[in-house]
């Protein structure tokens, strides 16, 4: 039943980190233009965003191995590492300038300083690391990492995962105290209270059904109540679909040539957690491992410090699973409804491509709670199971599509779906995802209001100094960036200032 229509200026769907992120910039660009979020949970970051659901890593390749690739000549790739880096230097510019702008009052409330590490074991990857610290600590934007292969060195760093360590192959680490700790859920749900506070129309507990053209080029919502049961029509000359594994059944109603032939495989994740004191007191930093072999890449083992509600806690995961939902609380039917004529073949190409990593799937679905145990004692040899919790996190979507390398290829990462004349865009995908938000929706804002940049430009550079600037290729700004970053964000005790320590390497 529809009743009335209400024009707005821009819609968000989803009150996830993405939302708020974009939300956050238009404000402060366009203060003026009217903005309306539908959410279907009862708050914001709910889903994917939610502090539970995620490891809160501010990703900046600092320890994450799956972002530095060994090439065949032995070399190691580290490009993709700069540019996760160089995003999350972006977020962290805007979020200190939300705090030297007292819109955001405590930084400490989502972000604190936690070290950054990277662990291997056995000759062959002990080899690489060294490899990677080399390629890492000569540029510019990874100084002050440290690495190690000597016990006693790692027994200072790591204790809870040297203690009664059996030392019969050679093990490595690299640390780098400039990492954090991201409270994500905090951080989506403080941009929110700054946006309802002025003026932004939050609507939880609100579904978007169905996303129609108009004659005028707008965008028409059918939108329920899902407490009344009552439908409204609600249009804008923007919508952004920020709604994490559900974008893309939004995406595909809204027609647009662009989101054809897209498909989403949605894989589920899990944590073990530690909340006992005498334990977290033990290890204080995000250590990342390698993946297994056939591990798909967001199943990187880490073991990290996360500060909830300001309490200290452990996570060791994540244990990948399948799920046919596309949001943790989704539908079992989410993953059938979302095959169309148009990408089907594109998902059949899919199924027979990664038969091994359904494989590796269903036998992670079918861990028991002990195998599970197993995992976490590669890297806390003594771990026992009455101190550790199992926790299911959030659903990932990763796109599925046909690339240069073939039809029905998975993707890992984040990407922005937007229609040719920018009225409207998606995105999909997965981690880094909320790491690199400020940074992907600023290629948003570009992608759809270019009529609009050169006008804004001033202001981006205020919040973002540097925008449009390759910090690797201006040191003078990094270090400026670094130092008033680490200082807006209560990070000095983790920031630029130990990373100007020459690079350490013992062994």
């Amino acid at each position: 039943m529809s009743n009335g229509q209400t024009k707005t200026d821009v819609i968000l769907i989803g009150a996830g980190i993405m939302s708020a992120t974009l939300g956050s910039l238009l404000k402060e660009l366009v203060p003026d233009w009217n903005i309306t979020v539908f959410e279907r949970r009862g708050s914001a970051g709910e889903e994917s965003s939610n502090e539970w659901n995620n490891a809160g890593t501010g990703h900046s390749s600092l320890c994450e191995l799956n972002y530095t690739t060994e090439q065949p000549d032995g070399s190691v790739n580290i490009s993709k590492a700069i540019t996760v880096n160089e995003e999350y230097q972006v977020s962290k510019q805007f979020w200190s300038y939300l705090v030297d702008s007292h819109r955001i009052r405590n930084p400490r409330d989502f972000i604190v300083p936690v070290p950054h590490m990277s662990f291997v074991q056995g000759e062959q990857d002990v080899t690489f690391l060294k490899k990677r610290f080399k390629a890492l600590s000569d540029h510019p934007l990874f100084q002050g990492m440290e690495f190690s292969d000597d016990p006693k060195q790692l027994m200072k760093w790591i204790p809870l995962m040297m203690k009664d360590r059996t030392l019969n192959q050679p093990i490595a680490a690299t640390r780098i105290e400039s990492g954090t700790d991201v409270n994500f859920g905090a951080l989506t749900r403080i941009l929110f209270d700054h946006l309802k506070s002025n003026n932004v129309d939050m609507k939880f507990k609100h579904q978007v059904d169905d996303i129609n053209r108009t004659s005028d080029g707008s965008w028409e919502l059918k939108v329920r109540n899902m407490d009344s049961g009552t439908a409204r029509r609600h249009t804008a000359k923007f919508v952004f679909i920020g709604g994490g594994g559900g974008s893309l059944h939004l995406l595909q109603k809204s027609g647009i040539p662009e989101g054809k032939g897209i498909g989403g495989f949605p894989v589920s994740g899990l944590f073990m957690v530690c909340q006992k004191p005498d334990i977290v007191a033990q290890h204080h930093a995000k250590v990342y491992g390698k993946a297994a072999v056939g591990a798909p890449p967001m199943s990187v083992p880490h073991l990290d410090t996360r500060v909830i509600d300001k309490k200290e806690s452990l996570f060791f995961g994540p244990f990948a699973g399948f799920s046919p939902k596309f949001l943790k609380f989704g539908s079992m039917f989410d993953l059938l409804t979302s095959v169309k004529p148009d990408n089907l073949v594109t998902m059949l190409a899919a199924g027979v491509k990664n038969v091994q990593l359904t494989k590796y799937l269903i036998e992670q679905v079918m861990l028991s709670k002990e195998q599970r145990m197993e995992a976490l004692r590669e890297f806390v040899p003594k771990a026992k199971s009455e101190d550790w919790d199992l926790v299911v996190a959030g659903q990932r979507v990763q796109i599925i599509k046909n690339t240069a390398s073939g039809k029905g290829t998975l993707q890992f990462g984040t990407e922005v779906i937007s229609a040719a004349d920018g009225s409207i865009a998606a995105l999909l995908g997965a981690s880094p995802g909320a790491s690199t938000a400020v940074s992907v929706m600023l290629e948003v804002i570009i992608k759809c209001f270019p009529q609009y940049i050169k006008a804004w430009e001033p202001k981006i550079k205020e919040m973002i100094p540097s925008y449009g600037v390759s910090l690797p290729e201006h040191p003078e700004l990094m270090h400026e960036i670094h130092t008033s970053t680490a200082r807006s964000l209560g990070l000095t005790n983790g920031g630029w200032e130990h990373e100007k320590k020459t690079p350490v390497f013992t062994s």
